[in-house]
């Protein structure tokens, strides 16, 4: 009898254990589910968020600054502050919306107009489809593509660039050479990764996608890239191996919305998130403001081409601080705010000086903008 008590005391404690640890688990099953559910919905609600424009139209849904609840009082200063300083289209995109559309200088919506080095944007992009395509990896030495010789370093030095040591522009290779990409005009300095500096020999990649892709730059970056998100344009050869992308101001409007979404154009997804979200990250400890040639707002300082001094504070005091922006020379610009959901363009002749990148005009840009969105 006792081991009947027994048997039956340990058998109801089996199962009680048994169905306790079930609960348990099935109770951690649904608190993952509903987190998953969770992140699930709130991807949705971005996706329904973002608008975006028909790829093979030139449809484009505007909103106004009177729904956003803006200052339009705002507006034609900053109208006004553009068209003096020789620009020549401005747009400004909310969730994907247009806000503002303005053309100056007898420039309209058909025209194009170079990108100068907000166009590295374009490339870093491209490698990033090429790598998710599994054509290539980032940390890839350059020389696994283009073979030996493509710079006139030693052997054991050049070896040691990397495709994401010319994404960060830290290949070590010297700056105060000219824009000539050839081999012996890139010439060693200090070994990979120990020396930020803006250097043309970015373009080097174009050649690793070419090769990794079996096909030339332009149809790859045509096919992967450009024609997906209804962009126009092309790239020109402006001379000493380099090349430079010319299109109309809604294409540059179109790849900054892309990118602004993540990398992800209505249902497709063009270029991994994770990729993007390194490429606006800090790629290096020298310049704390660049990423994958995407400029960086909001650190504590930052660096600037054809030179090795820092400087401290955010790259634009007056803009966002989790702003990251393609800037190219005499102030093209892609500006996007994912704090605001704004992607903001601006295509011209340089407001004041000639520039490579950063000018005082951004600040000053952004001091109008911001009274307009506040």
């Amino acid at each position: 009898m006792k081991a009947q008590i027994v048997f039956l005391a340990i058998l109801f404690f089996s199962v009680f254990t048994s169905c306790s640890k079930d609960s348990n688990t099935e109770n951690q099953i649904d608190e993952d589910q509903i987190e998953e559910s969770d992140d699930v919905m709130e991807t949705e609600e971005e996706e329904v968020a973002m608008y975006f424009p028909p790829v093979d139209s030139d449809t484009w849904e505007a909103t106004t600054i009177e729904e956003l609840e803006w200052n339009e009082s705002a507006k034609q200063p900053l109208l006004d502050f553009l068209e003096e300083n020789n620009t020549k289209s401005f747009m400004v995109l909310h969730e994907g919306k247009i806000v503002l559309e303005e053309y100056f200088d007898n420039h309209s919506a058909t025209n194009p107009w170079y990108w100068a080095s907000a166009g590295k944007t374009l490339t870093s992009t491209t490698v990033g489809i090429a790598q998710d395509q599994g054509l290539l990896n980032i940390d890839d030495k350059v020389s696994d593509y283009l073979g030996t010789g493509w710079t006139s370093a030693a052997a054991d030095k050049e070896a040691i660039i990397t495709n994401k040591h010319l994404l960060s522009m830290s290949s070590g290779l010297d700056d105060s050479l000219g824009d000539d990409v050839s081999p012996s005009n890139l010439q060693y300095v200090a070994d990979a990764g120990t020396r930020w500096a803006y250097h043309n020999v970015y373009v080097k990649l174009q050649d690793v996608v070419a090769a990794a892709s079996d096909s030339n730059w332009s149809d790859y970056f045509n096919t992967a890239l450009r024609d997906k998100i209804g962009m126009t344009g092309t790239w020109i050869d402006s001379g000493e191996g380099l090349s430079v992308y010319w299109s109309n101001t809604r294409s540059m409007a179109r790849f900054g919305l892309l990118v602004a979404a993540n990398g992800k154009w209505e249902d497709n997804q063009i270029v991994t998130k994770t990729f993007l979200q390194e490429a606006t990250e800090t790629s290096q400890d020298i310049n704390l403001s660049y990423g994958y040639m995407w400029w960086l707002n909001g650190k504590d300082s930052y660096g600037l081409p054809q030179t090795q001094l820092k400087f401290d504070g955010s790259l634009v005091a007056d803009a966002p601080a989790d702003m990251y922006s393609a800037l190219g020379k005499n102030d093209q610009k892609i500006y996007i705010v994912p704090s605001e959901k704004l992607v903001v363009i601006r295509m011209g002749n340089a407001a004041d000086d000639s520039n490579f990148a950063l000018s005082s005009f951004d600040n000053a840009l952004w001091e109008k903008i911001t009274n307009l969105i506040q």
